[in-house]
């Protein structure tokens, strides 16, 4: 494949971010390898994934930090986040103390990120109708009031995991200024997979 004349390429390092048990690592492995694990394991540290969007104003190469939900992670958060393009900040819709987490976590980024960070709000697990505590609108209003886009989601059934990244990836068109580079993306749109624990 020919190189991409004129190419707009952005590299965004991209967080998620919330409560243990939230689903962020099944959000990112949905995304990035198209699986769900009904038993994903926790965190340890983070995980690093990376994944290549083509839109048609640009190409983003997502490098995807996958925090650990535990409370004794928190203190790394910040190593994570800084010099973040853009953060997810997920709980968990049949969890309100997951929620009120979330809160917690968009006015720390808001305090110490970067003033230009594209912010998301993501309510996870959302095919658990039944179990439910956090209603919609609320986390909508949360979302207005901060700024940040917000977006139901399941990494179960895959429900708006590719459309929230793609959003993610909308704004971040907006925000940052895409670098001209003409290189080979015979690559383009391939799933890439790695890790580091620690």
């Amino acid at each position: 494949m020919a190189a991409a004349r004129g190419n707009k390429i952005i590299q965004a390092k991209l967080v998620l971010l919330g409560d243990m048990g939230t689903g962020k690592t099944s959000v990112a492995l949905r995304f990035v390898k198209g699986q769900f694990s009904e038993h994903q394991e926790a965190t340890i540290g983070a995980a690093f994934f990376t994944q290549i969007l083509s839109l048609p104003e640009a190409t983003v190469k997502f490098d995807i930090w996958d925090t650990a939900g535990q409370e004794r992670y928190h203190s790394l958060a910040p190593m994570y986040y800084r010099g973040a393009g853009a953060a997810i900040v997920v709980y968990d819709v049949t969890n309100m103390d997951t929620f009120m987490r979330a809160k917690k976590w968009v006015e720390e980024l808001k305090r110490k990120a970067s003033p230009n960070l594209v912010m998301a709000l993501v309510a996870n697990k959302c095919d658990l109708e039944s179990r439910r505590e956090v209603k919609n609108e609320d986390g909508e209003k949360f979302s207005d009031e901060n700024g940040m886009f917000f977006m139901e989601t399941s990494a179960k059934t895959a429900f708006n995991i590719n459309e929230l990244f793609f959003e993610t990836a909308n704004r971040l068109t907006k925000v940052s200024p895409p670098q001209q580079i003409g290189m080979n993306l015979s690559n383009e749109g391939r799933r890439t997979f790695s890790c580091c624990l620690g």
